[in-house]
């Protein structure tokens, strides 16, 4: 047995002996995946899916748990992954990090919160082959404010660590974690597992003087050994600045990464919701009722922040959340955009122009969209004509609450109507 580890809660990776870039950019991924499905659009205790959906990812279940399921729920995660010592130098520095729930209970409601765990272990050298482990605990607790109670359970983990030299200066690295928590009720009580169960568990893998292998896009001479590499419930992918091609940190994810993942500088912060993107999301938000709001509110600190955040956005904080382009090539703009736009069209003797308003009768039915704008006023945006010389109208509706983004030509607001399928007003 190795040594005994008690974690203490330390929800950021300040003192990491990482290269200042490298803490930085892990920092943003790590907390992203951290709390990705911790609270779900609308936002709200009462939501269902609030209530039965969250903390989905890299769930790490008590052994005894597991055991009565026959192995259909986890109790452990293993990362394999491959890094050269061909310094002779290089060490390897294993954080692992968690969720594990807090129940907050006020009068008869119950909501789960979360606690953030990182357990760090000492450095290793990978001059020679080591198994070793380490264990931790977490003790209850409970906590009484004016208007609610807090309390967490008692839960304890192991983590495994095996090194293996193998060819070419190439080390093999094996991190289990497993969950030793008990249950003092019936394995059955969904409630007890949770509240002793490892959420969004993920390992970070450090190691100065070394430099690890991508089990995306191997080094040719690594392809066979990175297949070998067997990974349960998570996968590491290299973290840092790409463009210095730094390889000395990984990221072991329960939720699937490419090699060097990034926060979208046009995110203005965390919304949780993975399956919605930030314009969307905070489109909602803000046009939540007054009710609404107050029910979110209450919720959690988190989700206050969201409220805040949506209600205090500038215009040009929003503009940016719209769409970007992350690369331009350059094309021939005449093929792929030969319309050529015009003053004014004539509709049933009627002549329109850019900022005249008419009504949508789509006669194509081309998707679901011309059913739904079926008799929608809209406000022409432009005019423009085809290389067969059929005019076109670009027009934004006039009840969207983006409106004024799709004046400005921007891609989702706009909709294009031939003239036989607009009604001048």
């Amino acid at each position: 047995m190795g040594n005994k580890v008690t974690g203490v809660r330390s929800p950021r990776l300040r003192k990491h002996n990482f290269p200042l870039m490298n803490r930085e950019l892990v920092d943003k991924i790590v907390n992203a995946v951290l709390y990705e499905g911790y609270i779900l659009y609308p936002y709200r205790a009462s939501s269902k899916k609030n209530q039965r959906e969250r903390f989905t990812f890299g769930r790490i279940y008590p052994q005894e748990y597991s055991d009565a399921q026959n192995a259909r729920e986890p109790c452990l995660m293993q990362t394999e992954c491959l890094v050269r010592n061909e310094s002779r130098d290089a060490a390897i520095e294993i954080t692992v990090r968690f969720l594990q729930p807090l129940a907050r209970k006020t009068g008869e409601e119950v909501w789960l919160e979360a606690i953030e765990r990182e357990v760090k272990l000492a450095p290793v050298t990978l001059n020679a082959p080591i198994k070793q482990v380490h264990e931790f605990t977490f003790p209850a607790a409970r906590s009484v404010d004016k208007e609610s109670t807090r309390s967490n359970e008692m839960i304890r983990g192991r983590i495994e660590i095996e090194t293996r030299p193998l060819e070419q200066a190439v080390v093999k690295i094996n991190a289990r974690v497993l969950n030793e928590s008990p249950l003092p009720t019936q394995v059955d009580n969904q409630d007890a597992v949770l509240m002793r169960t490892f959420a969004s568990t993920h390992v970070i893998l450090h190691a100065p003087g070394g430099k690890f292998i991508s089990l995306l896009d191997p080094d040719p001479d690594c392809v066979e050994l990175a297949g070998a590499c067997r990974n349960i419930g998570t996968w590491p992918v290299l973290v840092g600045d790409k463009e210095k091609h730094e390889h000395d940190t990984m990221l072991s994810s329960p939720i699937i990464l490419y090699d060097y993942p990034q926060i979208a500088p046009e995110s203005v912060g965390d919304l949780f919701d993975g399956t919605e993107i930030d314009e969307i999301l905070t489109l909602r938000v803000q046009a939540l009722s007054d009710t609404e709001k107050i029910e979110m509110r209450c919720v959690d600190e988190q989700a206050r922040k969201i409220l805040e955040r949506a209600e205090n956005l500038r215009p040009e904080e929003f503009l940016k959340m719209h769409g970007t382009l992350r690369e331009v090539r350059k094309t021939n703009d005449e093929f792929f955009n030969p319309a050529q736009r015009c003053n004014t069209a004539t509709v049933n003797g009627v002549t329109l122009k850019a900022g005249d308003r008419v009504r949508i009768r789509p006669k194509r039915r081309a998707d679901v969209m011309d059913i739904a704008l079926e008799g929608k006023i809209a406000i022409i945006e432009a005019v423009e004509e085809d290389v067969d010389r059929n005019v076109h109208f670009a027009v934004v509706l006039d009840e969207d609450p983006g409106r004024d983004i799709g004046l400005m030509r921007h891609v989702g607001h706009r909709f294009f109507y031939a003239a036989d399928e607009v009604e001048p007003l």
